[in-house]
Formats: structure tokens, sequence, C-alpha cells
């Protein structure tokens, strides 16, 4: 499985390349483009917000490539820094509470598919999304790379884009609480993957001494 998302991935990036030339030759900022994606991610999910899931698909999974292409540029116009790294990061985590933010909004407000259940595990979903960045920052902070787990940010924006596009609120909205509650349970999953890696290699670490 992991083979093919890196096969995914190699031929993603092989797509936007020409895109990425285009900002290359015009010397667009990385923060710029970091910036815009992130206003984006934000509109989807007030798109989610909404209720028009299918839009919000489409338009995430269209407008995802920001999230790549500013990694991209940076490193091919010399232009990577800690802020840069800082500041995609900061704004990754906007992104993921406006996307889920969103949805929390659709489950609480709409009508036909108002659901304290999915409210509830949307919010779990939200926490475990946030808590899998905290812990690998946490590790990087004592010198360890927890880039581990089962779920990683371009598998969970594929899981909230490509379902919705293709089958928005199908079922009756059953494929979208299927794919939220698989979110929601891979976040805390990775989160304690990361949690266990950083107590197995600092349990060794202090073995050794």
């Amino acid at each position: 499985m992991q083979s093919l998302w890196n096969a995914i991935q190699r031929g993603y990036l092989r797509v936007i390349e020409p895109v990425a030339d285009w900002f290359v030759r015009r010397n667009v900022h990385p923060n710029i483009i970091t910036s815009f994606g992130t206003l984006c991610m934000v509109g989807s999910g007030v798109i989610f917000a909404m209720g028009h899931i299918r839009t919000a698909g489409w338009f995430l999974g269209l407008t995802a490539l920001f999230d790549v292409l500013d990694g991209t540029v940076a490193r091919r116009t010399g232009r990577t820094s800690k802020f840069g790294a800082f500041f995609d990061s900061t704004l990754d985590r906007v992104s993921d509470g406006a996307l889920l933010g969103g949805l929390m909004v659709f489950y609480a407000t709409s009508e036909l598919h108002h659901s304290l259940p999915m409210l509830i595990i949307t919010l779990l979903g939200l926490v475990g999304t946030f808590l899998t960045s905290y812990t690998r920052a946490r590790a990087e902070g004592l010198g360890l790379d927890a880039h581990v787990g089962l779920l990683q940010r371009p598998e969970r924006i594929t899981l909230l884009s490509a379902p919705q596009a293709f089958f928005g609120l199908a079922l009756n909205g059953w494929v979208l609480a299927f794919i939220v509650s698989l979110l929601s349970v891979t976040a805390w999953i990775t989160a304690v993957q990361r949690m266990l890696y950083v107590y197995r290699t600092t349990a060794q670490g202090e073995q050794a001494k």
C-alpha cells in the first residue's frame, strides 16, 4: 500500500511540475503560495459548512496542489528557510481546523444530516489531527524525527477531497460519515503510533547510557 501511495505521489508531482515552472519563472515567493493555498483550504471549509459537499471536495482537490507547490518552489528558487517551514506548518493547522470545522458546522446545522454522534466524531477527528501534528513537533524538539504513522497530511487531504468530490452526500450521507469516521480513527492511531515511537526511542537511548 505504501509503495502504491508513493507511486501516486510521484505521478502527482510530475503533473504539477509545469505549474511549479510557471511560479519559478515569475519569481513568486513560496510564502505567497502558502498563504493563497491556506485561503483556498479555508474556502473549502466554508463550502463544507454550507452543505455543498461535492463542490467542496472538488474545490479542495483542485487547490490542494498549492500545499505541495510552496515547498517545491522554495527548493527550486533557493528560498527554503526556517521561518518558511514554520509559516507553512502553522498555516497547515489553520487549514486543518477550517476543513474539519466546516464539517462540524455542517453536522450541527444541516436540517437533513444533523447528527450529534457525527458532530462528536468530527470533533474527535479535529483533536486527533492536531495531536498528530503536535506529537511530531514535540518529538522534533527532542531531536527525533517522528514522521511515522498510518495517516500523514497528504493522505488526510485526499480523504477529505476525493471521496466527497465523487460521492458527495450519496447513500443519504453515509459515505461522508464513513470517511470522516475513518479520518478520526486513523488520526488517533497515528498519534498513538508516534507516542509509542518516541517512547521506544527514548527508552533505548536511556538504557544505552
